[in-house]
């Protein structure tokens, strides 16, 4: 599956609290799970347009002893319920002292979804609402759209390629990003 008009795979990755769904934090529970406005029609939009869509979060109540892998498990299928199937999952459970490679900012997480879902990082747009999602996605060779938040310091909108006002807008963005792309 690919954008019109490109000769390869396209992916938009989403950042999960506070872009997707409001930040509960350390959830756990399928039943707290409320998508933000915008983020049914965000995601539709590309899906229309046959771009692969996955989510790439930190969850690092999991490495807290706070939840479990299984619980964060959940809480993704009831987010598969109310905005439709996502074409890959990826979730970080460490602490942010735990160095590993697949918490963002790190690439881990965006790189390993790119592969799972065949697409070259630069056919792939991250969008978040904090710094740690656009790093994240320039370290992976990828492009950005932030969606800033109440959380969001303005230094990490300054510092974004883009920003967008709400989740919707910021998938329009990534789909002129992904058509514009010339590789």
């Amino acid at each position: 599956m690919s954008a019109p008009g490109s000769p390869t795979p396209a992916a938009v990755l989403f950042d999960r609290d506070g872009t997707l769904v409001e930040d509960v934090p350390y959830n756990g529970d399928p039943s707290l799970v409320v998508p933000l406005p915008g983020a049914r029609a965000a995601l539709d939009l590309l899906r229309t347009m046959k771009v692969r869509v996955g989510v790439v979060t930190n969850q690092s109540g999991v490495g807290r002893g706070l939840l479990t892998g299984h619980q964060v498990r959940h809480v993704h299928v009831r987010l598969e319920e109310l905005l439709g199937r996502f074409d890959d999952w990826r979730f970080c459970p460490h602490l942010p002292t735990d160095g590993c490679a697949c918490r963002k900012p790190r690439p881990g997480m965006v790189l390993a979804a790119c592969a799972a879902l065949g697409v070259r990082p630069e056919r792939c747009v991250v969008v978040g609402d904090i710094g740690a999602d656009v790093e994240a996605a320039r370290a992976a060779g990828a492009r950005s759209v932030m969606v800033p938040t109440s959380v969001t310091r303005r230094v990490e909108v300054d510092n974004a390629p883009l920003v967008a006002a709400d989740v919707r807008t910021a998938a329009e963005l990534a789909v002129g990003l992904l058509l514009g792309a010339t590789t």
